[in-house]
């Protein structure tokens, strides 16, 4: 596995995007705004730390995990390749939980029931982020309601 760079200056309440997929700058243009949008009823601000470096190009989510994981980070949204090409432009959302985190496997094999990823469009995004850091809804909820989608993509309240 290769080395990242650090990730710095994100605060603990923003969600964290990286975007991995350098192909189509425009795509990417249209992914960032669409998540700065104010969200839920209450049009809530948006608090996104993006990490937009070409040394992250190609970054395997195993590599991104490595590089970023910290104590207050549940989740970790990647602009990939999927990401950019298509038209709801569908983050991967990716659990930062660890089976040693978890009591034991049967633990850890409920809360991934449904994978360790799910892709969510970015009006979801902060749904999902603000959910689980305040602890009101797991990981494998999200990861349900986007296997019951069927697209597989988890799309908001």
């Amino acid at each position: 596995m290769r080395a990242l760079p650090a990730v710095t200056g994100r605060d603990e309440f923003n969600a964290l995007v990286v975007r991995t997929d350098y192909l189509d700058d425009q795509a990417w243009q249209d992914v960032a705004a669409a998540l700065m949008e104010p969200w839920g009823d209450m049009q809530y601000e948006a608090h996104v730390h993006f990490i937009d470096d070409p040394a992250w190009a190609g970054a395997t989510v195993d590599e991104v995990l490595t590089a970023v994981c910290d104590d207050d980070l549940a989740v970790v949204f990647l602009a990939d390749r999927t990401t950019m090409q298509a038209e709801s432009h569908p983050l991967l959302a990716v659990t930062t939980l660890t089976r040693e985190e978890c009591v034991d496997e049967e633990d850890y094999e409920q809360l991934t029931e449904f994978g360790r990823d799910f892709r969510t469009i970015p009006a979801g995004l902060h749904d999902v982020h603000a959910n689980l850091s305040i602890g009101n809804l797991g990981f494998e909820e999200y990861a349900a309601w986007a296997h019951d989608d069927p697209k597989g993509i988890y799309r908001s309240f």
